[in-house]
């Protein structure tokens, strides 16, 4: 009477397990549709719809207000962000050791620093690009500082001033990189 018990339990158990496998698996391959006058990717057709067919104005900007100076990343770069912004900030930071950074959200997060020389105390950052143009209000750094107490790190407030003297150093650095590149060109 158990056997059959367990059986009649099992049974459904395992028709929903092959019904399952089966609804995943298919004999034939399917692609993805491609809308109508859209090229496929990686094609290299010419049938790819212009900026004015896709709602645009032509100028290659989808949001915001066009900047066709050296300030701004064009398209194509792969970066999000105002590139300068970018490099400065990661060159103001470089003694640190980074532990994220997502260049097309605008967002560097630093790992923990400890100061040479330096045993009680730690620091971390987040430095948020928030523009495309090299803008003082397009940079945003945020500092986390931590001190070694009875063997426990504890959260402990950073000046203001020392955030202010980062993002200067950010855009001093993004500024002298666009005055190098434009001296060059």
């Amino acid at each position: 009477m158990r056997s059959t018990s367990f059986s009649t339990r099992l049974f459904p158990a395992a028709v929903l397990a092959v019904l399952a496998v089966a609804a995943c698996s298919s004999d034939s391959a399917k692609s993805t549709p491609t809308p109508p006058g859209f090229a496929s990717v990686g094609s290299g057709s010419a049938s790819a719809p212009s900026a004015q067919a896709m709602g645009g104005d032509g100028s290659g900007v989808t949001f915001g207000k066009d900047s066709s100076d050296q300030d701004s990343a064009g398209p194509g770069t792969g970066v999000g962000v105002n590139a300068f912004l970018w490099r400065g900030a990661l060159d103001t930071i470089a003694f640190m050791p980074l532990a994220s950074a997502d260049p097309f959200g605008g967002v560097i997060i630093t790992d923990w620093y400890t100061p040479p020389g330096t045993t009680g105390e730690r620091f971390k950052a987040t430095i948020y690009i928030l523009s495309r143009e090299l803008r003082s209000d397009g940079v945003r750094v945020k500092i986390f500082r931590q001190v070694l107490q009875n063997g426990q790190w504890v959260d402990s407030p950073v000046s203001d001033q020392t955030v202010g003297d980062i993002e200067n150093k950010v855009l001093a650095r993004a500024r002298r990189m666009r005055e190098q590149m434009q001296a060059s060109s």
